[in-house]
């Protein structure tokens, strides 16, 4: 990214007198410059920083892109460095005449013997004299060049197999773990040699895309084994299980050594599953062999590495990856991806990752799927994490300071310089033994091919755990585990069930290599798919089995109907006959009774009639008294007004009148 090779080009140097910038005070600054050949291109087919280097290699300066100022570098040089097998195969001529081009080849025999001769003979002084011995070390390395020459020798990088690519870091990588041996537990040559047969398998097997390729780096690896050992009891230089892990014992144990037996490494990873489920959102996993192998060689990479695991889809690995990191009590943390989430927010996210592990010490196993990249620009900020551990442009300046006096007493105690830049150094450091990235991606499709190429330390600076198929015996335990629980019949019934679920899988599977072969297309089969079968199975023989029941339920209740009918029907034939001789009785007496009613109803009709005839009667006398009513009340009204009068003259009267009417011998006329 132009923008970004800019700011870090610029992050160390400091403004002098006019234009110009350099490195502080009268010191001289060196750029080292790795994948010279693989910058991005821009939208207009260019490549930014190979046009600012080369511009600076003519010129001396460069322009501020904000302010469109020249400013003149001072007192700067570079060192760059390509790999010929990636990216582009031709730099700009007109950059690469500023260089001295050196051509570095893989390091011959006596250098290598004399490098990691050092190392282990180092390491083996503290073990026992059949150990430390040097006729011994010199076969143990002369053993790790062989198999190095052999394998990249057999296994060759194609365009599928893009990793098979070999070199002097995964020597050193096998060296790495041997120096993870203790003088307690490594007493005997052959179980130090066993050791470093596992360290080649993790470092050269878990890289290899199939069992045919596996197989034939096991038939490698004996070969060499007993070149080079076979002094020694081939049964412990290749025993089986080939386990070593820092969990050999139990949780709390955390040296590196030989694993006994499948049985004593199962209870102690199903223990501690039982307690990642007690603390975290319960995981249902099936611990098989492989799966346990698994868990041990991720507890093995994240003990100082970065774990790159790669197997399709339902394999398994996030889940593993989480029960690895609770036995190396790592905190798992993951990012949350949602439709607006950008650089910013996982600039954000590793920011405080950082702060965790490098000013908390807490350990953090950042785990990323290839799923969670909603922007192939993500990919920038995890190449740096892998490669040296500092994001540029990821702390403001702030930010710096405020991780300078956090870290400062701590630095100073360890002997740091007390400056920013080795304090800062020293917080890096801190953040590269605490915080371990643990990818999860799908071999699928031309992504995973894309995406290591254009970011190399995606497959160089982290360890890969290639996930093979499951194995028929796994999955046959993963089918015992999710239909042991259910009622299938006869013991033979349940066992030809449970082992048809494997076989099925791997029926499909042959079928897809057949289609792949014929139709040139492929068909994707999966430990999900497989799951989805026993799902699927458990859900329709439980959905029948209801349905069934059902049926069940109905024909025994409507059975159980039909008895209780035909009692109820019995007794009411019972209770018909006895009421059918009080009905005839009571009939008898009935047709009596009407007989008796019948002669009453005669007489009842005559008084009826006579009764009928005094009704027409009284209804003649009842309209006759209505009219003289009618009569009367019409008369009343009529006389009211007179005998208000009457009463209103009698009001007027007085004594004076009294005695007047007394005086008169008869009434006056209209009195009378």
């Amino acid at each position: 990214d132009g923008a970004g090779f800019r700011a870090i080009l610029e992050s160390p140097l400091e403004k002098k007198a006019g234009r110009n910038f350099g490195p502080p005070g009268n010191l001289r600054l060196v750029y080292f410059v790795d994948d010279l050949n693989m910058p991005q291109l821009d939208p207009y087919e260019t490549q930014y920083p190979i046009s600012l280097l080369r511009q600076y290699m003519d010129y001396q300066h460069w322009y501020d892109m904000a302010k469109l100022q020249l400013r003149v570098i001072q007192n700067v040089q570079f060192v760059c460095a390509m790999n010929p097998t990636c990216g582009s195969f031709v730099v700009n001529p007109r950059l690469q005449r500023h260089f001295m081009v050196f051509a570095i080849g893989f390091p011959g025999s006596e250098a290598l013997m004399t490098i990691f001769s050092t190392f282990l003979k180092g390491h083996l002084k503290q073990f026992d004299a059949a150990l430390n011995d040097e006729q011994f070390a010199h076969k143990l390395i002369q053993a790790a060049l062989e198999l190095h020459n052999k394998v990249a020798q057999t296994f060759r990088k194609t365009a599928i197999n893009f990793h098979y690519e070999f070199s002097i870091r995964h020597l050193a990588s096998v060296f790495k773990g041997l120096l993870m041996s203790e003088p307690t537990y490594f007493q005997e040559p052959a179980k130090f040699a066993s050791l470093f047969i596992h360290e080649a398998e993790r470092v050269y097997g878990d890289r290899l895309v199939s069992i045919k390729d596996l197989d034939a780096y096991v038939k490698i690896a004996k070969d060499v084994g007993k070149k080079f050992f076979k002094d020694l009891d081939q049964a412990v230089v290749f025993p089986n299980p080939l386990i070593f892990c820092h969990c050999w014992k139990d949780l709390d144990e955390k040296s590196y050594n030989k694993v006994d037996s499948i049985d004593v490494l199962s209870k102690i990873l199903n223990s501690a599953l039982t307690s990642y489920n007690e603390t975290n959102a319960a995981m249902n996993l099936v611990l098989f062999e492989d799966a346990m192998k698994h868990v041990c060689r991720c507890c093995r990479i994240l003990q100082s590495s970065h774990a790159l695991m790669v197997g399709v889809g339902g394999m398994g690995k996030q889940s593993l990856c989480r029960l690895a990191s609770f036995i190396c009590n790592a905190t798992v943390s993951q990012i949350a991806i949602s439709g607006t989430y950008g650089m910013s927010d996982l600039k954000e996210d590793i920011k405080q990752m950082y702060f965790k592990a490098g000013l908390k010490n807490e350990s953090i196993v950042f785990l990323f799927m290839d799923s969670q990249i909603a922007d192939e620009k993500f990919l920038v900020y995890l190449n740096e994490l892998l490669s040296s551990g500092k994001i540029p442009g990821l702390f403001a300046a702030d930010e710096v300071d405020t991780i300078y006096n956090s870290v400062r007493s701590e630095g100073k105690a360890e002997g740091v310089q007390d400056a920013k830049d080795p304090m800062y150094d020293f917080f890096i450091s801190k953040i590269k033994r605490n915080l371990h990235v643990c990818l999860c991606f799908s071999p699928v499709g031309e992504a995973f091919r894309r995406r290591a190429s254009r970011f190399p330390s995606l497959i160089n600076c982290s360890v890969i755990d290639w996930f093979q198929p499951w194995p028929e015996n796994a999955l046959l335990d993963v089918a015992k585990r999710f239909l042991g629980d259910m009622e299938l019949g006869k013991p033979e019934t349940k066992e030809a069930i449970t082992t048809f679920m494997p076989f099925s899988f791997g029926a499909v599977n042959n079928a897809s290599q057949e289609y792949l072969t014929q139709e040139k297309r492929y068909n994707y089969t999966t430990p999900k798919s497989f799951l989805e079968l026993i799902y699927l199975y458990k859900n329709m023989l439980g959905t029948k089995r209801s349905q069934l029941e059902g049926n069940i339920n109905r024909l025994s209740n409507g059975l159980t109907k039909l008895e209780t009918t035909s009692k109820d029907v019995a007794v009411l034939m019972d209770q018909v006959q006895v009421k059918s001789v009080e009905v005839e009785e009571a009939a008898r007496k009935a047709d009596e009774v009407a007989e008796v009613v019948g002669g009453e109803k005669a007489k009842v009709e005559v008084a009826a009639s006579a009764a009928g005839e005094e009704a027409a009667k009284t209804a003649v006398i009842a309209e006759n008294a209505s009219k003289m009513q009618a009569d009367c009340e019409r008369d009343l009204a009529a006389a009211i007004p007179a005998v208000e009068k009457a009463e209103a003259a009698l009001d007027t009267l007085n004594k004076k009148d009294l005695g007047e009417l007394k005086s008169l011998a008869n009434p006056p006329a209209g009195v009378d």
